[in-house]
C-alpha cells in the first residue's frame, strides 16, 4: 500500500513499552496477524536493555477492534510489557524539505550540549525526525536525523554553538551520495602522524628550537609556506642521509590512523595524504599503510648528504588542494564525494575544496573555516561523520581476526 494510499485510511499506532527479550518483536506481528492488518510503518528502539517498539497498521474491521485491543493488552501483560494503542489517520506526516545528518561528538556529551544543540536546530526550522548513536567509546558519538531546514545554514549555526559548548559538530546533506565511494586525503604532519617531520630532521641537525618557531608561525597562517619551508630545510644542510631511516623510525601514528584508513579501505574508499613534509617519509606511510595517492615534497640528497635544498613541486596551500583535485580526477571520485582532513592554515583551501573539510585537532583560523571541526585526539572518529558505526568498526576486525 502506497503513502497515498494510505493517507486517509485509518490507522493504529501500537505501542509496547518494557524489558527487552528475543521475540518480542515477532509476538506482537504474530499477534496482529490474526486481525488481518496492513504494516504501515515499525520503529524499535533499545535503551539499556528497555525496549519501546511501535507498529503503525491499518485499523481492522469495526466489528474486532475491541477484541484486537484486548488480546495486545493480554499479550503484553503475559510477558510484563505494557501496551498502548491509539487510533488515527494515516501515516507519518511527510518530512519536510531540506534534510541533513547531524553528528555530534563529545569526550563526554552533556545533557547541557545537546540541549543546546537540539535547541539551535528547532530555532533553525529543523525537526528531528530520529535520533542514533554510533559510539560510547573513546567518544559519545550520536547521530540527528533533521527535516525542514537547508544544510548549509544549519551547519553554520551549528558550528558557532559547538564551538561554544565545547562539542564537535558535522552537518552533512542526506541522500543516496553519502553511500557512494568516497576518497579521503589527509594532511600528514599533526593529523595522521602526531609529530612535525622537519623538526624530527631538525632535532637531528642541532636547530630544533629554530625550526619548531619557523614552522609555528607558518601553522599560523603568520608567513608564506614556501618562504618558511626553504628558511627551515636551509638549516637540515649537511645531514647524513641516513638520518631518513632514523626519522622514519620515530614517527607516531595518530591514535585511530590505522583503524581510520584500516575501515575506509574495507569500504572501498580511496585514500591519500599530501604534505608540506617530505616524500622520504611520506612514501614510507605509504607502502606501510596501503595508501592509494601520497605527494610531498622532496629534500634533495647529493653525494648522500642533504643538501639543504628540496626539489620538484612545492607542496604547499594552494598544491594541496590541487593534488586534491588530481586525486580526484586519478580515482573517478567527484569533488563532491571527497573528504580531506588537516591542522593548519596550508591545508584550508584543501579543506574548502573538498564536499567535506574536516579540522582536525586545528589552530582557531582552521577551525573556523571549515565545514566541522574535530577536537578529540582520536583520528577514527572522523569514520562517525561518514555515519560508520563503532560497532560496525569493531565487527570488521573481528571478522577479519577470524579470517587469519
Amino acid at each position: 500500500m502506497s503513502a497515498s494510499q494510505t493517507s486517509d485510511v485509518p490507522t493504529l499506532l501500537v505501542k509496547i513499552f518494557g524489558k527487552d527479550r528475543p521475540g518480542i518483536t515477532a509476538g506482537l506481528f504474530d499477534t496482529l496477524a490474526a486481525y488481518s492488518v496492513d504494516v504501515v510503518d515499525i520503529e524499535q528502539v533499545v535503551s539499556r536493555g528497555r525496549l519501546v517498539l511501535c507498529a503503525l497498521v491499518t485499523e481492522p474491521t469495526v466489528a474486532s477492534q475491541g477484541e484486537l485491543r484486548a488480546t495486545i493488552h493480554s499479550w503484553a501483560e503475559s510477558l510484563k510489557l505494557q501496551a498502548e494503542i491509539i487510533s488515527g489517520t494515516g501515516d507519518n506526516r511527510p518530512r519536510g524539505s531540506g534534510r541533513s545528518h547531524v553528528t555530534v561528538l563529545g569526550h563526554p556529551l552533556t545533557a547541557e550540549q545537546t540541549a543546546a544543540i537540539t535547541a539551535r536546530i528547532a530555532e533553525n526550522g529543523g525537526n528531528i525526525d530520529r535520533i542514533f548513536r554510533l559510539a560510547k567509546y573513546p567518544v559519545t558519538a550520536v547521530e540527528f536525523a533533521v527535516s525542514g531546514c537547508e544544510t548549509e545554514p544549519l551547519r553554520t549555526a551549528l558550528a558557532t554553538q559547538a564551538h561554544g559548548i565545547g562539542v564537535d559538530v558535522a552537518v552533512v546533506s542526506a541522500g543516496l551520495h553519502r553511500r557512494a565511494q568516497r576518497l579521503v586525503v589527509m594532511d600528514v604532519d599533526s593529523t595522521l602522524i602526531q609529530d612535525e617531520v622537519i623538526e624530527l630532521f631538525a632535532a637531528h641537525a642541532g636547530c630544533e628550537d629554530k625550526v619548531a618557531e619557523v614552522t609555528a608561525a607558518a601553522m599560523r597562517g603568520e608567513l608564506d609556506f614556501e618562504q618558511s619551508l626553504h628558511a627551515r630545510v636551509e638549516l637540515l644542510a649537511g645531514l647524513d642521509a641516513s638520518v631518513v631511516d632514523k626519522v622514519r623510525a620515530e614517527v607516531r601514528l595518530t591514535p585511530g590512523a590505522r583503524t581510520l584508513i584500516r575501515t575506509l579501505k574495507r569500504l572501498g574508499y580511496q585514500v591519500g595524504v599530501v604534505s608540506g613534509g617530505f616524500t622520504q617519509v611520506t612514501d614510507d606511510l605509504k607502502e606501510r599503510l596501503g595508501l592509494d595517492f601520497a605527494s610531498a615534497n622532496t629534500l634533495e640528497i647529493v653525494d648522500g648528504k642533504l643538501t639543504g635544498r628540496v626539489t620538484g613541486e612545492i607542496v604547499d596551500r594552494a598544491g594541496k588542494a590541487r593534488l586534491l583535485r588530481r586525486f580526484a580526477v586519478e580515482a573517478g571520485v567527484p569533488l563532491s564525494q571527497t573528504v580531506a582532513i588537516g591542522d593548519g592554515a596550508n591545508d584550508l583551501d584543501m579543506l574548502n575544496t573538498a564536499g567535506l573539510g574536516v579540522a582536525f585537532n586545528a589552530k582557531p583560523v582552521v577551525r573556523q573555516a571549515a565545514h566541522t571541526a574535530v577536537n578529540v585526539p582520536f583520528l577514527d572518529t572522523v569514520l562517525y561523520l561518514l555515519g560508520i558505526t563503532r560497532e560496525e568498526v569493531e565487527a570488521a576486525d573481528g571478522d577479519e581476526e577470524l579470517l587469519h
